[in-house]
């Protein structure tokens, strides 16, 4: 089966999702890594301590990188018109907030969850440890990474992604079809009103 697909993941400085402030890329195609990339981003916005406890990530780090508008191209020649997998909705919602923030084009491409693709294929996984996190998912499965650099996590869950798709026979187009809700027509409402 083609398995061809961009796992991303993003680190931010501080609780606003615009403030990205490291961005990880794994190309796969055919089920195989074929290019991968990291970069700093300077979000010029302050870092606040919680996410610096979480990815390590400091101003001082960032200070000569480029800025989320700077990086905007080399964002759309990986995204555009492709697969795109995150781990949840949180990197999805960032990449649309600093798109917005900069007032730049979203980026035009189909989302996949790797949450929910791990959900469906290792349900009994739900109440165990840290359920479906990716921490958890790479300890249940033996993926050494480290966790919270960008990088490392966008592998993970193209990793985990694809070993979930190998153990249930699903195409990344099956994920699709019983992942994506469906939108419900509205209901009719009664004859009395």
């Amino acid at each position: 089966m083609s398995h061809s697909f961009v796992a991303i993941d993003l680190e931010t400085a501080n609780r606003n999702t615009r403030s990205i402030c490291q961005i990880g890329i794994v190309v796969y195609e055919n089920g195989r890594e074929v290019a991968s990339e990291v970069v700093l981003v300077n979000p010029r916005e302050p870092f606040e301590s919680m996410n610096i406890r979480v990815h390590g990530i400091r101003d001082t780090h960032v200070a000569d990188a480029a800025c989320f508008p700077d990086l905007h191209a080399w964002l759309h020649a990986h995204l555009h018109d492709r697969i795109v997998l995150a781990h949840g909705n949180f990197d999805r919602g960032a990449l649309r907030n600093a798109c917005d923030h900069h007032i730049l084009p979203a980026f035009a491409c189909r989302w996949l969850d790797s949450v929910t693709i791990a959900r469906r294929a290792w349900p009994h996984l739900k109440g165990e440890g840290g359920g479906h996190g990716l921490a958890n998912l790479a300890k249940v499965f033996n993926l050494s990474f480290r966790h919270h650099d960008a990088l490392e996590d966008a592998r993970a869950a193209g990793t985990l992604t694809l070993r979930a798709l190998e153990e249930q026979g699903w195409s990344l187009e099956d994920c699709f079809g019983r992942y994506t809700p469906k939108s419900k027509p509205a209901p009719t409402p009664p004859p009395s009103g």
